[in-house]
């Protein structure tokens, strides 16, 4: 096994998995083993609110279902907290983040972009959200699918949260620890998470983290616009679909599986995408309307 290249899923269980979800798996499977490298399992159930009961499980069961073996034991992220705490403590004593007490009214017409107001407020790290200062610098990386990709965090994004109000750890903070700790070198995803790319950049750069390479896939849109999503309730995928959804899932990517392919178990499928994935091929475009796919 080639240890140089570590990759991973990290599924959020706040739903089950939908086709959006089977093609940024099946990419990152695909990316790791088409180099003998390892592919981790990571739960990012970090927001236990809105967690739907069940879903863990729906997921993993799943994954099997469609003929994905991961390396090691499952990480949840539920079980990381200490790391994570210390982490903004050290930046918090260190000047590097600070505590905001900003209501979302108060953050309304802002477009998303923090202003500030509480940068230099001293407020106590209780009963507020921590967020991190941003440097006035513009971030950028080579994607390996989407090409250069580059953001101003002062001006397109702001002091951003890492621990929310109510304690509950955010997602930017807690990938790039898990990332880093897992020793993951490579990190294949969908392209909505393209533009929190930078922010993790800065988190690396700034905790002296190694960066990982990154490829993220074109997310599959419903018709109105919408990527398919749990927050859309997109349909599960169902376990007697395996087969034709892999292959639908293969041509998303640009693979071209032939047409003696038809019908095949998801354990053949797999290994042909093993053999002869080609990153090269995925479209290089933010998104794909599912109709097309069909």
């Amino acid at each position: 096994m080639n240890t140089a290249y570590i990759g991973r899923f990290a599924p959020t269980p706040s739903g089950y998995l939908h086709f959006g979800s089977l093609v940024a798996a099946l990419a990152s499977y695909l990316d790791a083993r088409a180099v003998g490298g390892r592919w981790l399992l990571r739960m990012e159930d970090l927001d236990p609110p809105r967690e739907v009961p069940g879903a863990q499980d729906a997921i993993l069961r799943t994954l099997e279902c469609y003929g994905f073996e991961w390396d090691g034991e499952l990480v949840r992220q539920s079980e990381r907290h200490t790391e994570y705490a210390a982490v903004i403590a050290r930046l918090f004593s260190q000047g590097l983040a600070y505590a905001c007490i900003c209501s979302r009214k108060q953050l309304e017409g802002y477009a998303g972009i923090y202003p500030g107001f509480c940068r230099n407020a001293c407020h106590p790290d209780h009963d507020a959200a921590i967020r991190l200062r941003v440097p006035e610098l513009d971030y950028h990386f080579i994607d390996r699918v989407q090409g250069e990709f580059r953001q101003h965090l002062g001006r397109e994004v702001g002091d951003f949260v890492i621990r929310r109000r109510d304690g509950l750890f955010a997602y930017q903070l807690a990938v790039v620890l898990d990332d880093a700790w897992q020793g993951v070198t490579d990190v294949v995803r969908g392209a909505d998470l393209l533009d929190s790319t930078p922010r993790q950049l800065y988190l690396q750069e700034l905790l002296g983290l190694p960066q990982p390479r990154y490829l993220h896939v074109p997310l599959i849109i419903q018709p109105d616009g919408h990527k398919l999503g749990k927050s859309y309730r997109s349909p599960p995928l169902p376990a007697d679909q395996a087969s034709p959804l892999l292959l639908r899932a293969l041509r998303a990517l640009g693979q071209q599986p032939p047409t003696d392919l038809q019908g095949a178990a998801p354990a053949e499928l797999l290994v042909w995408g093993i053999v002869n994935w080609d990153a090269t091929r995925i479209p290089r475009s933010r998104t794909l309307a599912e109709a097309q796919l069909r």
